[in-house]
């Protein structure tokens, strides 16, 4: 609990070069200490462990959790008992505190419920100062010295563009980046919901050396590179949140004449994994644990598709996750990565971004980022599901389940406003917006699609 940072960072590049079974006795021990940590100081692991032997480094003893049902108990979930969901809540209702810290500690990240069920996370100093050494880490296998020079000369600008409404994990960060006195001036933060015209008008006045958008702004964006629109030259692209065809990283490496990574993460472990130049992407093994499994939660051979994910988080200490219910399948290498980096290299088969295309009534088209109408409707009151299904080119219906308590017409109403604001803001003034009766859809590995282009 108690490593500096400059001992993180000499732990985790050494790990890098150490062998499997050097790796394994770190996960070994990092899980008992974690495990223990959680009985002792979580009323709801002490109940679930009861019976368990006293010292676990194998995570397959430990019994499967689940946001669903985690987030309902989660004043017993967290470690510190000042913590609670109620006070919580009211932070993150606050947008004036996204960046802050709460209680002065903990960093607070909301998710928009893929699972059904929107989540609360926060992350204590200790898991931050692993996030960043891992970060290093990450930037150290991605970048040459040429290309950390290409990235000086440009300024060391950074754009980001992401959620700026809430308590997302990127506009958390981002808010945060932005407080740092020495980075202000270096961080420009674009809203995901920016009508693309004006986007691509700040990007070229900005010219980051860095590009960091969700996925499908990226693929938007390269193609307004290519269109002779947008005249950024970045050394890096690094797309988050969504996965893309393979053909469309080639391509937004070719339009921007850039390295293109990218991480496969999520709020309860935003340090999981980073990619490689061959498109795989590499698990941070030794702080964290990936459990490929089928869908009666047995483990699957490297090279067959998972139904499902466990991970175990062993950094925070705060809001153990353990063993947890990710819902994504994944397939693990079976041989190792020809890009050299010995950590576990797996492919997520559960996250593609798809664009929604408009038709225009001049014959043109315009694309909005999935993302745009998404992080519109999870930060309103009232909505506790939904799913944007594009039935036509010009039609969305919307499935929609309210929070328990709340008037579904007037949860309605506040939505069909929202989205024909932004419909509007993207001149999309004739796409028509109905809803259905028919309740959000799960796919097969428990997950709700939040938007289903046509």
């Amino acid at each position: 609990m108690s490593e500096s940072t400059f001992a993180l960072l000499r732990d985790v590049r050494a790990a890098h070069k150490q062998s499997t079974d050097e790796m394994a006795r770190r996960q070994r021990e990092r899980l008992a200490d974690i495990v223990a940590h959680a009985r002792t100081h979580s009323p709801y692991y002490r109940e679930h462990y009861r019976g368990l032997p006293d010292r676990i480094t194998d995570p397959q003893l430990l019994p499967i959790t689940s946001k669903a049902e985690l987030m309902p108990r989660f004043d017993e979930w967290t470690t510190d008992p000042a913590v609670t969901h109620a006070a919580v809540q009211t932070f993150v209702q606050n947008p004036a505190l996204v960046g802050e810290k709460f209680m002065n500690r903990y960093t607070v990240t909301t998710t928009s419920g893929t699972t059904g069920v929107p989540g609360i996370f926060l992350a204590d100093q200790r898991a931050l100062a692993v996030t960043a050494s891992l970060s290093t880490r990450m930037l150290g296998s991605w970048l040459t010295t040429k290309d950390v020079a290409r990235i000086a000369v440009r300024g060391g600008r950074i754009a980001m563009v992401i959620a700026t409404g809430g308590h997302f994990a990127s506009a958390t960060a981002g808010a945060a980046l932005r407080k740092n006195r020495l980075r202000r001036n270096r961080i420009g933060m674009f809203g995901v919901h920016t009508p693309l015209p004006e986007m691509v008008e700040a990007l070229n006045t900005f010219r980051p050396a860095i590009l960091a958008p969700y996925a499908s702004m990226g693929a938007l964006l390269a193609t307004e590179q290519q269109a002779g629109r947008l005249h950024i030259d970045p050394a890096l692209v690094i797309l988050s949140a969504e996965g893309l065809a393979t053909s469309e990283y080639d391509r937004i490496s070719t339009a921007f004449d850039a390295k293109v990574r990218q991480g496969y993460a999520a709020n309860e472990c935003p340090f999981l994994s980073y990619s490689c130049r061959h498109g795989w992407l590499h698990v941070n093994s030794d702080w964290a644990i990936l459990e490929p499994v089928d869908s009666d939660f047995q483990p699957v051979p490297p090279g067959q598709r998972s139904h499902t994910t466990l991970l175990t988080n062993l950094a925070n200490h705060t809001q153990p996750i353990l063993r947890y219910n990710l819902g994504d399948a994944v397939l693990v290498q079976p041989d190792p990565c020809p890009c050299g980096d010995p950590l576990p290299a797996i492919q997520v088969q559960g996250r593609t971004a798809e664009l929604l295309t408009f038709p225009t009534p001049d014959g043109g088209t315009t694309v909005i980022a999935p993302l745009a109408l998404s992080l519109t409707l999870e930060r309103l009151p009232g909505v506790e599901l939904f799913q944007v299904v594009q039935t036509t080119p010009t039609d969305l219906s919307i499935r929609l389940r309210s929070t328990p308590g709340a008037d579904p017409e007037r949860v309605w109403q506040t939505v069909h406003t929202e989205i024909r604001r932004l419909l509007t803001d993207h001149d999309l003034g004739h796409v028509v917006v109905s809803r259905t009766a028919e309740p959000p859809q799960q796919t097969s590995g428990g997950k709700y699609r939040v938007v289903i282009p046509k």
